[in-house]
């Protein structure tokens, strides 16, 4: 990847994140101005990256991997990040997923040559920059989802149109009743498939998908049941469309599956399907670089209950990814307003927990006392309720644990890397 753009970015005081008095400096050059995040010297609030957890998330990934012999495309919507994208693809990544064609821009723009699209391809403009691509770089390799006869027909026709030389290659999307797109049924998988097939040479299918994160469950049980039924499902669609002939003749087909909180369960099921040749497993995960307090670390612990043995990978993800603000105001006895909001922090899913404090000219961050709470967000200021005895006063800072890093990422396009001292090492460019 050619991240020379990113390295050369300017950044200045206007910029999210950096000292209002700061002359312009190239992103690259961030990590050697000798900045703390505990002596003042930057605005708040501040989103970092611990380089430590970044770190480590990579090794546990890479050690899964090995173990469980599937290949991983994360999600690059997580981050939006080059410089990750390349640490990721370093790591033995086959492709970065993409959901939009913008996104798909954006990796093509700095060298990502294998690219998965975990989306419909639609509309003229999008159809005619992926083709054109597809033309225009003979190493370029691009997978899509497709689910309707008629978003076939789309693509088959703009293909035939087109100058690229290749086919358009694609995955059969499976979905679930009440989720998002995906087929539904067997006979309509089946119809998808066979309209791939009367599209060649413009279309091939290269294999099966499908994205069980958003089933859920009465109980922890419940869920995994009907992820459990779900990606059976998947499988039984693969036979069939295997059986009839219509995969594209690789040498592999690929099965993929595998959000965040349930890939260990897409590997272990997927790789049961037997097929007429070689299946290769791809997960999609994206969160796992830089995990969050909440959401993922309570979806891991899943995969660690259902998975023992991966207790010899390692001690499992650590949370990356914080916000810190400074407190401003305690107005009532039990009230503190700190100064970060919703244009700074994921609320989503849930929201952000204090989770360490310092006093500004004491040394490092230490666990903030229980009875911390956030109990809501405005824009720019967060409101935390505090027991009576709580320790925080005006200008003290305060690090916040995130759920679902997506939504945190996207309201930056600074983030700061921070070693086990609060130091500045580097810094991450996003593209939002």
């Amino acid at each position: 990847m050619d991240l020379i753009a990113v390295e050369n970015w300017i950044v200045d005081g206007r910029t999210k994140g950096m000292p209002a008095d700061a002359a312009p400096i190239r992103l690259a050059d961030i990590g050697a101005q000798g900045w703390s995040l505990l002596d003042d010297e930057l605005p708040m609030p501040l989103a970092v990256v611990r380089e430590s957890a970044i770190a480590n998330n990579s090794r546990w990934m890479r050690a899964f991997l090995s173990m469980s012999g599937a290949r991983i495309a994360p999600h690059g919507k997580t981050t939006m990040c080059p410089q990750l994208f390349r640490m990721q693809l370093e790591d033995g990544a086959s492709a970065i997923t993409v959901a939009t064609v913008q996104q798909l821009k954006v990796c093509r723009d700095f060298g990502v040559a294998s690219l998965l699209l975990a989306n419909q391809l639609m509309g003229a403009s999008e159809t005619r920059y992926v083709l054109d691509e597809l033309g225009r770089d003979p190493d370029f390799r691009l997978l899509s989802f497709v689910d309707s006869v008629a978003n076939v027909r789309e693509l088959s026709d703009a293909a035939s149109a087109s100058s690229a030389a290749r086919p358009l290659e694609v995955l059969l999307e499976i979905g679930f009743a009440g989720g998002r797109t995906g087929c539904r049924t067997p006979d309509e998988s089946l119809a998808v498939a066979r309209a791939v097939a009367r599209s060649k040479p413009h279309l091939v299918l290269r294999g099966v998908a499908g994205f069980e994160g958003l089933i859920t469950g009465a109980t922890p049980s419940a869920a995994e049941a009907a992820v459990r039924s779900y990606l059976e499902f998947i499988g039984e669609v693969a036979t069939a469309v295997d059986a009839e002939g219509l995969f594209a003749e690789t040498s592999e087909i690929i099965l993929s599956a595998g959000g965040s909180g349930f890939f260990d369960m897409a590997v272990e099921r997927l790789s049961l399907v037997a097929l007429s040749r070689k299946t290769q497993v791809m997960i999609r995960s994206g969160c796992y670089l830089t995990h969050d307090g909440h959401m993922y670390r309570e979806l891991f612990s899943g995969i660690v209950r259902r998975r023992p043995e991966l207790a010899k990978v390692g001690p499992g993800l650590e949370p990356a990814l914080q916000v810190w603000a400074r407190v401003q105001s305690r107005p009532e006895p039990r009230k503190c307003i700190l100064t970060a909001g919703k244009r700074d922090i994921s609320y989503d899913e849930r929201l952000p927990s204090p989770a360490l404090w310092r006093r500004p000219g004491t040394a490092k961050p230490i666990p903030l006392p229980p009875g911390h709470t956030v109990t809501g967000l405005n824009d720019q200021h967060c409101h935390l309720a505090v027991p009576d005895d709580s320790p925080l006063a005006i200008g003290d800072l305060v690090a916040f644990d995130i759920s679902h890093p997506c939504t945190t990422f996207d309201k930056w396009r600074l983030i700061y890397v921070v070693d086990n001292d609060w130091r500045v090492v580097d810094a991450l460019k996003t593209f939002f």
